[in-house]
């Protein structure tokens, strides 16, 4: 077993082991999408655990936020502050590793997700303010800003309406910056998604403009050029329909909404860890391959941000002042005044036949102050 194989099983048996601890939650979609997400942390994701709001990192979002555990297990292994103990305590009151992730509380988690579609929406926010601060701050001689979303995320975010808006804005605008993967596994927690849903996903979002591919989610080469592929696509947002099996690995829920919503148990754990060669003891076991297989992608990316400060001591002052503003967001000290001087020239509600002539005086007094605040 290499070193990439370690760091995948580890991830696979933390996320197990701590759904087991905690008698509740979702294991069998961190057993399946931990390939995807430890092969997109180590050989394409920027970012900096020593410095988790570097303006520049590779945002990573997990928008199927009930398999929280995949998350903590990665971040735990790419070296953010997110120390074992930590993913022993999931979902458990005070803890940093709750039942789904909340941005503020862990470190490395960049928005809360859990409501099912909201991560999608989130991601594609991210990517948008991505394009949005390259216009402002970068140069043609330098690209301080431009930084890549990736989101993983579900069936149940796929139903969901603010999935749908989002992605059909991400299409129009042709976020390039955005890869959305798809875990197309056929399950929900009541059985097969072909109960309720039988579209054909990759279709509807080649509808909404993404450039798509369909793979297989646990070959790892095909995955690997999939993404190499959409890294390379320009004009377009991404989107990776991934088929994989829930609970890959285990014998006897593999494949079954048995192992979507609730702890393996004992049995299933067992036979689960000895099928793949795995200790039983202890639990949460990490070994240094897995460490060393990140701790490799994270001295790599510090050379990656050093490059990166230096790029940005080198903007004119002017696209420097975006920068700053972008990353501090200060508010105006003279934003009430403001505020104030365009309420004072605010009129009554006109007439309707001149409705939208006055709505349009009024857009224009309120972007002035709206161009105060970065």
């Amino acid at each position: 077993m290499n070193d990439f194989e370690q760091a995948v099983r580890t991830v696979q048996f933390l996320s197990i082991d701590g759904v087991e601890k905690a008698k509740s939650g979702h294991p069998g979609t961190p057993m399946a999408l931990a390939g995807i997400t430890v092969d997109i942390f180590t050989r394409y994701l920027r970012y900096n655990p020593k410095d988790p709001a570097w303006p520049n990192r590779d945002r990573f979002v997990l928008s199927c936020g009930h398999a929280s555990m995949l998350l903590y297990s990665v971040l735990h292994l790419a070296g953010y502050d997110l120390p074992l103990d930590q993913l022993k305590q999931f979902r458990q009151w005070g803890s940093k590793t709750p039942g789904h992730p909340e941005a503020g509380l862990t470190p490395g988690v960049e928005t809360t997700t859990g409501p099912l579609g909201q991560g999608i929406g989130n991601a594609v926010g991210l990517a948008l303010a991505g394009k949005m601060a390259a216009a402002r701050v970068n140069t043609p001689d330098s690209e301080v800003i431009d930084y890549r979303v990736f989101a993983l995320c579900s069936d149940g975010d796929v139903m969901e309406g603010v999935a749908s808006e989002a992605s059909s804005i991400a299409g129009h605008l042709g976020l390039d910056n955005l890869i959305l993967i798809y875990d197309d596994n056929h399950i929900t927690i009541d059985g097969k998604t072909e109960i309720s849903f039988s579209e054909d996903v990759p279709k509807r979002y080649e509808a909404y403009g993404f450039f798509v591919q369909r793979v297989d989610g646990h070959d790892v080469e095909e995955v690997r050029k999939a993404i190499d592929a959409a890294l390379a696509h320009k004009g377009q947002p991404c989107f990776i329909a991934a088929r994989t099996t829930i609970g890959i690995g285990a014998p006897t829920k593999a494949g079954t909404s048995k192992a979507h919503g609730e702890a393996l148990g004992p049995a299933e754990v067992e036979g689960t860890k000895k099928a793949a060669g795995w200790p039983l003891e202890p639990t949460f076991h990490v070994p240094e391959e897995a460490r060393r297989f990140f701790a490799a992608r994270e001295a790599e990316n510090k050379k990656v941000y050093d490059g990166w400060h230096k790029q940005a001591e080198a903007l004119p002052s002017e696209r420097a002042e975006a920068l700053r503003n972008l990353t501090t967001r200060p508010v105006p000290a003279n934003l009430f005044e403001e505020l104030v001087k365009v309420a004072a020239e605010s009129k009554p509600l006109a007439p309707r036949e001149t409705a939208d002539i006055e709505h349009d005086e009024q857009r224009r007094r309120w972007r002035r102050v709206v161009r105060l605040i970065p």
